[in-house]
Parts: structure tokens; C-alpha cells; sequence
């Protein structure tokens, strides 16, 4: 039986692990060491989404783990059983608990703690142990930008190149992509 879906445009860095019912997106990507276990549920990824160095997705016993389109999963994020909008950016070394919900274009800070339950509305700014709104701006943009950039990365890492941040390439579709996403133009395109 076939349980993971994971698209042909996926970077999944050879430490990273994955077990279970999972799906990913295009263009998303798993970074090192990045863990994703699906017991009794599932784990789905939208596209354009990466999951970077060390985080640990893993499913709670009546929840799954959902993350959006273009987000941006950070180093040592742990996500149990909770929702992740659209268009989000969870900070390095975050916790999210199971049937925590965060809104689309939202920003996790690194360290915070989402209790079990919580939830957040779209566009929150999100901060502390345990984590509340500190402020409320639409990030959505930022966050893409972001994954854009991860994005990249990725297929300069499926090719060999771990310098593709350093390159004019990358600048000038950094500039191009960054005008798109001004206007949303790149929501529409293929």
C-alpha cells in the first residue's frame, strides 16, 4: 500500500526522514535531518513549502498535520498535530501543539510555544511562551518571498550547487519574483 505522495519537484535531503501517510506539494522541499512520522493520521505539505533542518512533524493521536502553500517551516520547528495556513513563517526552534491553528500569512516567532487548541486569525504576528498576538500586519508576501528563496535553493541542492544564494542568477529572480509578489501576479502564474 502506497502512502506517500510526495511530487517529482520535491528536494528531500537524503538524512531527512519520513514514515507514514504523508504528501507534499511541488516545489516544496525537506531539509537535513528534517522528521516526519504519520503513525495514524496524516501529514500533508502544500507546494512551495520547505521544511528545514531538524524539524519534526509528526501527527497527535486525533490530529493531523496540515502546513500550506508557501510556508516556511524553520530549523528545529516542531509541529504536533496542529493546522498551518497559507503563507506562513514559523521561527526557528518554535512549538506547535495539537489542534493549534495558525492563520494564513502569519508569523510564528522562533522559541514561541502554541498550546494545544489555540488559535490564531490570519495575519498575526505571534510571540512568547505561551504565544499570543503582539501585533497584526499582513506577512504574506515576506513569507513567500521566503519560500521563493528555498525554493531555489533546493533545486541548486538537487543539482550540487550549495552556493546558489551567492549567484547573479539568483539576485535577478529575486528581484523579478519580489515585483510579482508586490501585486500577487505570482499566485496566477504557472
Amino acid at each position: 500500500m502506497e502512502l506517500q505522495h510526495i511530487h517529482p519537484s520535491v528536494f528531500v535531503h537524503p538524512s531527512a526522514q519520513i514514515y507514514g501517510k504523508v504528501t507534499i506539494g511541488e516545489g516544496s522541499s525537506v531539509w537535513p535531518n528534517a522528521v516526519m512520522r504519520a503513525e495514524n493520521d496524516h501529514i500533508s505539505i502544500g507546494r512551495n513549502t520547505n521544511i528545514q533542518d531538524f524539524a519534526m512533524l509528526h501527527i497527535g493521536f486525533v490530529h493531523p498535520v496540515i502546513v500550506g502553500d508557501f510556508c516556511s517551516i524553520t530549523h528545529r520547528v516542531t509541529l504536533h498535530g496542529c493546522t498551518i495556513g497559507d503563507h506562513c513563517l514559523i521561527g526557528i526552534g518554535a512549538v506547535i501543539m495539537d489542534g493549534a491553528v495558525i492563520g494564513s500569512g502569519s508569523i510564528v516567532a522562533g522559541g514561541a510555544f502554541i498550546p494545544e487548541g489555540k488559535e490564531f486569525p490570519p495575519n498575526s504576528v505571534i510571540m512568547g511562551a505561551p504565544g499570543k498576538v503582539v501585533a497584526e500586519r499582513d506577512n504574506a508576501g515576506a513569507n513567500r518571498m521566503n519560500a521563493y528563496a528555498y525554493q531555489q535553493n533546493a533545486l541548486g541542492y538537487a543539482a550540487g550547487d550549495h552556493r546558489v544564494w551567492d549567484s547573479e542568477a539568483f539576485a535577478s529572480f529575486f528581484a523579478d519574483k519580489r515585483a510579482q509578489v508586490t501585486t500577487d501576479a505570482d499566485l496566477s502564474a504557472p
